[in-house]
């Protein structure tokens, strides 16, 4: 399986601006600038991206390994926050907040540790990923 996006710049890098567009077209020319990446601009950004992938991907992971555990999730969400430090991405965390109906806090947080250690968006990062799981 591959997926594709494409990125277009226009300009320098304070005054320039771009649009992103996925295969999928669920981000169409989607803006994207220096002021909606490092100040409160209006617009995507790589980090909130990376971010939306890896509490995608956990979530979805997690699931799969609830399941085939035995466990049936009720709900899961999880907030991702990548941090970006010095011109460098240093870390992502990742906040879920669980509702499974039968499951210890023990079997819940062992699980929860796996599926943070083998989902396909943690194997690709390489910075500190770091979890807090609770059951809601």
């Amino acid at each position: 399986m591959k997926r594709n996006a494409t990125a277009v710049w226009n300009g320098t890098i304070k005054e320039g601006s771009g649009h992103l567009t996925t295969g999928s077209k669920v981000l169409d020319q989607t803006q994207y600038s220096f002021n909606s990446r490092f100040a409160d601009g209006i617009g995507t950004n790589p980090e909130e991206l990376m971010a939306a992938a890896h509490a995608g991907c956990f979530t979805m992971k997690l699931s799969l390994d609830l399941t085939e555990a035995g466990f049936t999730p009720g709900s899961l969400e999880t907030t991702g926050t990548v941090t970006l430090d010095n011109g460098t991405i240093t870390s992502s965390n990742l906040v879920l907040k669980a509702s499974i109906p039968g499951i210890s806090d023990a079997q819940f947080q062992e699980i929860a540790a796996g599926a943070k250690a083998t989902c396909p968006v943690s194997r690709a990062y390489s910075v500190d990923i770091t979890l807090d799981a609770s059951l809601v």
